[in-house]
């Protein structure tokens, strides 16, 4: 696997910008990401206004957070003014795949969506990408999200404490805490279904790698395309272990095992003739006849418009 000091083709410095603790310590909540993105749709100043608070029918802070994450999701972008994405209109407009979210495919996309260039959660990248122990305590995941943001951001100076909010953050959106109270603040987290990171001890927590019985294949497919159209331009193929081991990979960031991504590649590939994966000399790569950016958005809308 890829560690920091090897050469990667994800550009950290250019790719993630250096925002730390902007979420007002607080995770994605249920109905954030449409309320954010109806509200901007009618009105793309209603951030900066005064009434929005009352718009939004949340504190300021919250206000602060909901727009954080709709940013990071990829819902919003500043134009200078926020503006629905073109993502964004495909997802949660009123006719969209899946307004309300009510599909656990829709938060697994919205899942690869924080991950992808521009990233605006840099702890985030680093835990998926960069943190190379399946099973870790807090305390190491800490110390090594310090080094990370010394290493590429060392002209920012960022507080431990922002950095520990970061962590803290990452826990409650995606582990499913044993030793948690069963709170609103525990259990309003949509992301805790995905099934990521499970706490095994009050603690220590561990990466669930492989197969994940609510990751729809097209998913996984899609995000590799994705992954192909970012980092491979203008290719046809791309090496299976890039998919799997690369910084910024779908393996990586779905925590896949490779009989988990070779199962939906071949999935999908039962329902279109427009991928395959080949074997070329002993290299299995994924190999597509199209245009990967407008491949990945055809396999998701059949997904989600014809099941």
């Amino acid at each position: 696997m890829t560690t920091l000091t090897e050469k990667v083709n994800f550009d950290i410095k250019n790719n993630i910008l250096p925002i730390f603790a902007r979420h007002e310590t607080f995770h994605p909540r249920f109905g954030w990401l449409k309320k954010g993105f109806d509200k901007a749709k009618e009105d793309k100043k209603i951030f900066s206004s005064d009434e929005a608070s009352i718009a939004l029918g949340v504190g300021k802070n919250m206000v602060k957070a909901i727009k954080y994450w709709c940013i990071a999701f990829k819902i919003l972008e500043e134009k200078p003014c926020l503006t629905p994405t073109n993502f964004a209109e495909k997802l949660l407009d009123n006719d969209g795949w899946d307004p309300y979210l009510e599909n656990t495919a829709s938060l697994w996309l919205l899942h690869w969506q924080l991950f992808k260039p521009t990233c605006h959660t840099p702890a985030w990248f680093f835990t998926f990408n960069n943190f190379k122990h399946s099973q870790f305590n807090t305390i190491n995941l800490l110390s090594e999200i310090k080094d990370f943001q010394s290493n590429y951001f060392e002209d920012i100076n960022i507080s431990e404490s922002s950095l520990s909010k970061d962590l803290n953050c990452i826990l409650r959106m995606y582990s499913n805490r044993t030793s948690a109270v069963l709170n609103e603040d525990s259990i309003n987290s949509p992301f805790n279904g995905l099934n990521l990171i499970n706490e095994v001890s009050n603690g220590s927590y561990m990466f669930n790698i492989g197969h994940k019985t609510n990751l729809p294949s097209e998913i996984i497919v899609s995000a590799c395309l994705d992954f192909a159209d970012l980092y491979e331009k203008g290719a046809k193929t791309i090496n299976i272990s890039r998919l799997l081991y690369e910084i910024g990979s779908p393996g990586l960031i779905f925590k896949l095992s490779e009989s988990a991504l070779y199962e939906a590649l071949d999935d999908v590939a039962t329902k279109t003739s427009e991928i395959k994966t080949i074997n070329s000399s002993g290299l299995i790569q994924l190999s597509y006849d199209s245009d990967p950016k407008i491949l990945a958005m055809k396999i998701l809308d059949n997904y989600f418009t014809k099941g």
